[in-house]
């Protein structure tokens, strides 16, 4: 089978563009994704990865990835558009339908450009073959004396003629398609787009005009907006209702119950009364006049602070091991200096800016629905189930998302609204307030840690001991379970680099009593804040600089070896991607440089400190310097924060030095504000008010971006740069107060 198909006469785009459209398909092993000759064409604009170019030129690159900021959108469409040679100006990108012909369309994890860079080439690579060959039968040359040195245009080398792309689109449909062995993709020195600054995201223009479509745009005719009363309790049902006020409010309709779900809890919706109305303001205000009794059900009795106490004491005994190198007991019992911490973070929610909405209208059969998803076929998988019917009769519409950070990788608003259609009879807008996303989130798990080292005179550990304790997002689809999943405590627990002779790494049980979901970055987010919070205690306990400490734990340069483990390496090969300590090593010195370490940190008045932590997450490596201000009202500004990255071949730049900027500013938000409480089972924070984001007055001032050029293969940008800098941040304030910072937010501190 071949991984690249000529699909143009398969007359899939009849109708839709002109006559004489070249287009290839990109095969996703395992399976054909194509009608075989004979069997019915798929849908117009529904193939797999590919590129249609038309008769006037227009190169047509289908995006199949989730475009919510991350850049997705146009990298890989440029990836495709510099092998194929076109001009990057006549490049139109469609947003893919959900479907599972595309592959993996589930956007997060850091994944997209990694699993798709080597198949975008190749896609771009036939095509540029097939134009070429087209364009050397037509003068009778050969295929060797074409180039497409010029975008867009097929040019005979030693006559100097040359044909536009649309000229040969209908030729080059008509070639057969190269092999694999045939294809010559560009080297590096000939990428036009890939590494190459200045290219913003496709998107950007309607953006910025206001013509950007997003969840919250979308409307189609004869539907109704719906505004959900969920229980503040998971698993509560509707014990009773009573709707006499709030069907008086103008503009509503009516009200339903949605039944709660049935545990696991997965992607379903929680459960409530919608209330029904012509528009989002008559919905809210009806909701607000409904009166409902609830059966709160067992996990009425979650406190988070109990939580807190009862995970510290679980850190504090044996778990499961997840690593183990040499004897840890046996050297803590030769006794020496033994140096312990315990670290502590909340549960957080995503607080993307547009709150989860979705259109949906099920009818004959069919569910059509528009929605901001990060995972397109889960949705499918989620209202087949939902709705009794087959998942390919799901359309799924993916809009622009006005951010995600994973919390629209979850189903439940949509499902929401399909249900109330099926119900109704007719599409419903489901709209979440600022309220219902804080306090109905899937929320990042809370987490203890507990750490212990021996250090010898020179102050390097000779024994490391490290446990960590939060609630597993398997609880998702199974209630009873207590352990985190392997790929969850491999990140930034089972991986930490340090050159140590006696290591062990822990994991231990908690239950979640809340929907359990992750947060940017993931578990790396608390398990960098506690092994690279301890490396600095470390580093001041034996007198030594933190940034030469760091580098002298990490030790010599040497690819890990994670034999005797279950280390998933975010789903990648170890051959093709190996922890590289060198790498990681490389971006402190980058780091620590930039910033000016030495001097700076010398120079720095009272009340000043600068903090440094590395940590290798998505397969790129990151390291965070930041600089912090304690106020004499104990409030911490930060003037700058300096950030060296390695994420391997490096598509967009811009892309990485935005979402390194970003990650600044979503990591302060997290370290100086984040917290989610429950109290008997009902979450507390509801807005910004008591749930807070970093505004301009205390995020980053300054965010210095600097990358490193690498030819490994490409890994992860969208989260990378976030787990490094709470660690970053309150080493600097230690540096700059003398107090450590053990459990975050940083505000429950006292500084002053």
């Amino acid at each position: 089978m071949k991984l690249i198909e000529n699909v143009s006469r398969r007359g899939f785009l009849e109708g839709t563009l002109a006559t004489g459209v070249f287009i290839l398909g990109a095969r996703l092993i395992p399976g054909p994704l194509w009608a075989s000759e004979g069997e019915a064409a798929p849908a117009p604009l529904q193939p797999s990865l590919w590129m249609a170019i038309a008769p006037d030129g227009t190169v047509t690159i289908v995006a199949h990835r989730t475009e919510m900021g991350n850049g997705i959108k146009t990298s890989l469409p440029i990836v495709l558009a510099d092998e194929l040679g076109a001009a990057w100006s006549r490049v139109k990108v469609e947003q893919a339908l959900g479907d599972p012909k595309y592959g993996d369309q589930e956007t997060d994890t850091s994944h997209s450009v990694r699993d798709f860079f080597d198949l975008m080439r190749q896609t771009g690579a036939a095509g540029r073959l097939m134009l070429i060959r087209a364009a050397a039968a037509h003068w009778g040359v050969p295929a060797a004396e074409c180039n497409t040195r010029e975008p867009h245009f097929v040019r005979h080398r030693p006559s100097g003629r040359k044909l536009g792309f649309g000229e040969l689109a209908e030729a080059a449909a008509k070639q057969p398609v190269p092999s694999r062995e045939e294809l010559q993709l560009n080297p590096r020195s000939a990428w036009r787009y890939i590494g190459k600054e200045n290219h913003h995201l496709y998107d950007l223009p309607d953006m910025i005009n206001g013509k950007a479509r997003y969840g919250i745009d979308q409307a189609i005719a004869g539907m109704v907006y719906a505004a959900v009363a969920r229980p503040a309790v998971l698993g509560a049902s509707v014990k009773s209702h009573d709707d006499t006020e709030a069907l008086k409010v103008h503009g509503v309709k009516q009200t339903v119950v949605i039944e709660t779900f049935k545990p696991p809890h997965g992607h379903q919706p929680m459960g409530g009364v919608a209330v029904i109305a012509d528009n989002t303001w008559a919905a809210f205000q009806g909701r607000r006049k409904l009166k409902v009794e609830w059966d709160n059900g067992s996990h009425v009795g979650y406190n988070s602070e109990e939580f807190r106490m009862t995970a510290t004491e679980t850190a504090r005994k044996p778990g499961q091991v997840i690593r183990n190198l040499g004897d840890v007991d046996a050297a803590f019992q030769k006794g020496g200096t033994v140096l312990e911490a315990e670290y502590y973070t909340p549960h957080l929610a995503h607080a993307p800016m547009e709150p989860p909405v979705a259109v949906v209208d099920v009818r004959d059969g069919k569910a059509y629905c528009w929605a901001p998803t990060q995972d397109p076929q889960q949705l499918q998988k989620t209202l087949a189930d939902l709705l009794g019917i087959k998942p390919e009769d799901v359309i799924c519409h993916v809009t622009l998302l006005g951010g995600g950070f994973g919390r629209k990788s979850f189903q439940d608003f949509v499902a929401e609204g399909a249900v109330l259609s099926q119900k109704l009879h007719k599409p419903v807008k489901i709209v979440w307030s600022r309220e219902d996303d804080i306090r109905f989130c899937y929320y990042h798990p809370s987490a203890a840690m507990y750490l212990k080292a021996m250090v010898g005179s020179g102050g390097k550990p000779s024994a490391w001991l490290q446990r960590s304790v939060f609630q597993g997002s398997a609880s998702t689809s199974d209630a009873e379970v207590l352990y985190p999943g392997q790929d969850e405590i491999d990140n930034g627990w089972t991986d930490v680099p340090f050159d140590i002779p006696n290591h062990r790494a822990e994991s231990g049980a908690a239950r979640a009593n809340v929907r359990i979901g992750w947060v940017r970055s993931v578990t790396n987010i608390f398990h960098a804040f506690g092994v690279q919070s301890f490396a600095d205690e470390l580093a001041h306990a034996a007198k030594k600089d933190p940034v030469q400490y760091q580098l002298a734990l990490i030790g010599r340069d040497r690819k890990i070896d994670f034999s005797g483990t279950k280390y998933q390496n975010y789903g990648a090969s170890l051959d093709q991607f190996p922890y590289d300590t060198a790498r990681l090593k490389r971006v402190i010195e980058i780091a620590a440089e930039k910033s000016g370490w030495g001097k700076r940190s010398t120079e720095l008045g009272k009340g000043h400190g600068l903090g440094i932590a590395a940590h290798r997450s998505f397969l790129t490596y990151v390291a965070t310097v930041v600089e912090v201000e304690v106020d004499t009202r104990g409030q911490v500004h930060i003037p700058n924060v300096w950030t060296a990255v390695d994420a391997g071949t490096v598509v967009s730049p811009d892309n990485v030095r935005y979402q390194m900027e970003g990650a600044a500013v979503f990591g302060a938000s997290l370290a100086l504000f984040g917290e989610i409480t429950a109290t008997n089972g009902a979450i507390i924070q509801s807005n910004f008010n008591n749930y807070p984001i970093a505004r301009m007055n205390r995020a980053p001032r300054h965010v210095e971006v600097h990358i490193v050029e690498s030819e490994a293969p490409p890994a992860g940008v969208g989260e990378p740069g976030v787990p490094p800098f709470a660690p970053a941040l309150c080493n600097a304030v230690f540096a700059a107060t003398g107090k450590r910072v053990r459990e975050l937010p940083l505000s429950k501190t006292k500084l002053v």
